[in-house]
């Protein structure tokens, strides 16, 4: 079974940047498209990002041209390069699957003051 520990939050000026890391375990993790959700104060978890097996990138249209996505097969490592953050991206942030998701873990905070 996948699992995957998130890290790499905390709290930071607007402007400023973060870099979040999920490293997973499991043999599928470096085979399979990975997403990071964003879950704002009382709103759904969205889909912010997400990296093929090959390494295909989408983002959500908010985080387009601030936010990268990358991975590192050889360390099971999907990384989120953010810059230029908002307020609006705080929240706590999460990987997974696009489907079939592993269970959530506690993921990690991210808090962007104005």
């Amino acid at each position: 079974q996948v699992q995957a520990v998130e890290s790499g939050g905390g709290l930071v000026q607007a402007g400023g940047s973060l870099r979040l890391s999920c490293e997973g375990s499991g043999s599928i993790f470096s085979i399979a498209a990975i997403g990071w959700y964003r879950q704002a104060p009382g709103k759904e978890r969205v889909l912010v990002a997400h990296i093929g097996s090959r390494g295909t990138t989408k983002y959500e249209d908010s985080v387009k041209g601030r936010f990268t996505i990358s991975r590192d097969n050889s360390k099971n490592t999907v990384y989120l390069e953010m810059n230029k953050l908002k307020p609006e991206d705080t929240g706590v942030y999460y990987c997974n699957f696009l489907m079939n998701y592993w269970p959530w873990g506690p993921g990690t905070q991210v808090t962007v003051s104005s």
